[in-house]
C-alpha cells in the first residue's frame, strides 16, 4: 500500500472501531467492506479484519479496567462457550456461499436494533439473573452460537453478544459492552484470527494501521461509553444494528 492509502486506512480504523467500542460492536460495517474496496478478496479481508479487531479489545481493556470490574466466573463462561464456535465458524466461511447467510444475518441484525427501540428500559440497569445452571446452559448455548457467527461472518456479530448478555442475563448496556469488547475482541477474533490464519491468508503489510486505529478507537469508544452511560450506549446500539442490517441485506442481495 501506498503512505496515502495507509493513512485513509488508519483514519476509518479509528472512526469504525470508535462507534464499535461506544456501541457493542459493528467495526466490520466500515472497516470490512474497505479492506474489499481497497483490493482484497473476501477471505483474506476477513482474516485480516479478525486480527486487526484484537487491537480494539486492548483498547478497550485500557479504558474499562479502571471502572469495569468483570466476573471471572462469568467471563469464563463466555470464553468457553463461544471459542469453539468460533472455530468451527471460521472453518466453514471458506467453503460456503455467502449471499443467504448476509441476507438472514441482517434481518436477524436489523431485528435487535427494533426489538431494543421498543424496549425502553431494556439495559439501563443491571439486574443479573439465569445465573442457575439451566441459565448458564441456555445462556453459553446461544454464545456457541453467536461463536459461529462471528467466525464465519464479521459485520456485527458482537452485537448480538451484547443483546444477549443483556437480554438473557440482565446486564446493564456498559457491563455488557465491556464484556463484549474485552473477551469477544480479544479471545474471540484471536481464536477467529488464527483459524482463519491457518486455513487462508493475512495481509500482514496493512496490519500496522488497521492495528493502530482499532486500538487507539476501541479507547476512545469505551471512553464514550464509560462518559455517555446506558442510555446513549442503547441508541448507539440501535442505529448500529439498523445501518448493519441494511448493508448485510444490500451486500447479499447485490
Amino acid at each position: 500500500m501506498n503512505p496515502l492509502e495507509q493513512i485513509v486506512l488508519f483514519l476509518v480504523s479509528i472512526i469504525a472501531n470508535t462507534f464499535s467500542a461506544f456501541s457493542g460492536g459493528g467495526a466490520g460495517l466500515i472497516q470490512f467492506p474497505l479492506l474489499i474496496f481497497l483490493g482484497l478478496s473476501f477471505s483474506v479481508a476477513l482474516a485480516t479484519h479478525k486480527v486487526a479487531s484484537v487491537a480494539l479489545g486492548f483498547g478497550a481493556i485500557l479504558r474499562y479496567l479502571s471502572t469495569s470490574k468483570l466476573e471471572r466466573k462469568f467471563a469464563l463462561m463466555i470464553i468457553l462457550a463461544g471459542v469453539p464456535g468460533v472455530v468451527l465458524g471460521g472453518s466453514f466461511i471458506l467453503l460456503l456461499p455467502e449471499d443467504i447467510a448476509l441476507i438472514s444475518l441482517g434481518i436477524l441484525t436489523g431485528g435487535l436494533g427494533l426489538y431494543s427501540i421498543f424496549k425502553p428500559t431494556l439495559g439501563q440497569s443491571d439486574n443479573p439473573q439465569h445465573r442457575d445452571r439451566w441459565g448458564y446452559i441456555h445462556g453459553s448455548s446461544v454464545l456457541f452460537l453467536l461463536g459461529i457467527l462471528n467466525g464465519s461472518l464479521t459485520s456485527g456479530t458482537g452485537l448480538f453478544v451484547t443483546i444477549w448478555l443483556v437480554v438473557w442475563f440482565g446486564l446493564d448496556y456498559q457491563r455488557a459492552v465491556a464484556y463484549t469488547l474485552i473477551l469477544v475482541g480479544i479471545v474471540w477474533n484471536g481464536a477467529g484470527a488464527i483459524t482463519l490464519g491457518i486455513l487462508g491468508e493475512i495481509r500482514w503489510d496493512w496490519l500496522p494501521a488497521l492495528l493502530a486505529g482499532s486500538l487507539i478507537g476501541g479507547y476512545l469508544g469505551s471512553h464514550l461509553a464509560i462518559k455517555h452511560g446506558n442510555r446513549w450506549i442503547k441508541r448507539a446500539f440501535e442505529v448500529i444494528t439498523l445501518l448493519i442490517s441494511a448493508k448485510l441485506m444490500w451486500n447479499g442481495l447485490s
